[in-house]
């Protein structure tokens, strides 16, 4: 049986099937923690959940920058290993300093070096050009040699942070980088590039005043969202929403997430704290309404051999299937359990589909 990636091939959304949500942490405990609850909610759900990138940047210890690099490329090595019938049970990347730094040679070379092959992404910050990308990449693929070819793995893909009015005056030509699997946006940084033209407010989330003019609010940061999520989309590449600072309001994370998800196109975010990544899974599952009705459509359409069909009085072809099909993915990727047959089909990846 052709995979509906397959049969739906002309669909627009060829980007990488990534987890909803990608969780940050940078000291060794947090490290370890993160890990940890990765592997028990993988258990719970049945799929990895959530990504973990480990932070050699702004999260991790300064001064200690070779030994933070030499911990987070035996981590990923570690958790490399650890399979359940013949597949990895994680997904696992890290961030590195940026390329213009004196500790990013030293990162990639310490963690790509070690651990190419236990990797699912590196995160490249303050990217400002084109060049950083492919400066940063001749490092990236001296450091992993033969190791991910031997291992049947494709290239090391980046994942790229947008952190100022530079990086993203080319957000277009970053997203269409081969090599780019996701665009992150860098909310505090962006911000503190202004020189003070953009208030403080904006890199915060007012959960009670809907005309602030916070992270959502500033014309200014909403339009680089905006910008961010439409290089994405146009590349098939995917967007990744910044983090919201005020992570112990997990109802004000959800209504953040939620924003961020239906109103500005994103289809994956940022976490900082454990207690933010089930609200952000919730944030990123379509309505249930709207699985319940994408279930009926194409399991008819499955039965039908794809052929056009009537449900509710509506007709459908592979037009709408495509989307409801969509809808099926953003379901998986977010934890919903779906009907045993097509959870079968989403945790079977598509032939040339990144997962």
């Amino acid at each position: 049986m052709l995979h509906p990636r397959q049969v739906l091939q002309d669909a627009p959304s060829g980007a990488a099937l990534l987890p909803v949500c990608d969780h940050y942490s940078g000291t060794p405990l947090r490290m370890r923690k993160s890990l940890d609850l990765q592997a028990q909610m993988s258990e719970e759900f049945g799929r990895c959940v959530f990504d973990v990138t480990l932070d050699c940047e702004d999260g991790a210890p300064v001064g200690a920058e070779a030994e933070q690099a030499q911990r987070i490329a035996e981590l990923a090595w570690e958790q490399g290993r650890i399979c359940s019938g013949g597949q990895r049970v994680n997904r696992v990347g890290a961030r590195v300093h940026p390329v213009d730094h004196p500790a990013f040679a030293p990162d990639v070379q310490a963690i790509v070096g070690k651990a190419a092959a236990a990797l699912d992404y590196l995160m490249l910050p303050k990217v400002e050009r084109l060049a950083d990308i492919d400066r940063a990449l001749a490092l990236v693929d001296q450091a992993t040699g033969s190791s991910r070819t031997d291992a049947g793995l494709p290239p090391l893909p980046l994942h790229v942070l947008i952190e100022s009015p530079g990086a993203l005056a080319q957000v277009l030509a970053i997203a269409a980088h081969p090599r780019v699997e996701s665009l992150s946006f860098g909310l505090m940084d962006f911000v503190s590039a202004h020189g003070g033209a953009i208030p403080a407010s904006a890199m915060a989330f007012d959960a009670h005043n809907p005309d602030a003019l916070d992270q959502f609010g500033h014309p200014l940061v909403r339009r680089a969202k905006l910008e961010i999520a439409a290089a994405c989309h146009a590349h098939a590449k995917v967007p990744s929403h910044c983090v919201v600072t005020e992570f112990r309001d997990t109802a004000a994370l959800e209504r953040a997430a939620q924003q961020a998800a239906q109103a500005l196109g994103f289809t994956r975010m940022w976490s900082i704290h454990p207690d933010q990544i089930r609200p952000i899974l919730r944030a990123f599952a379509p309505p249930a309404q709207a699985i319940e009705q994408a279930q009926r459509i194409i399991e008819a359409a499955i039965a039908q051999d794809w052929a056009p069909i009537a449900v509710d009085g509506v007709l459908h072809d592979r037009a709408s299937y495509r989307y409801f099909w969509q809808v099926m993915e953003s379901a998986h990727r977010s934890g919903v359990q779906l009907a045993p047959a097509l959870q079968t089909l989403l945790n079977r990846p598509a032939p040339g589909v990144a997962h």
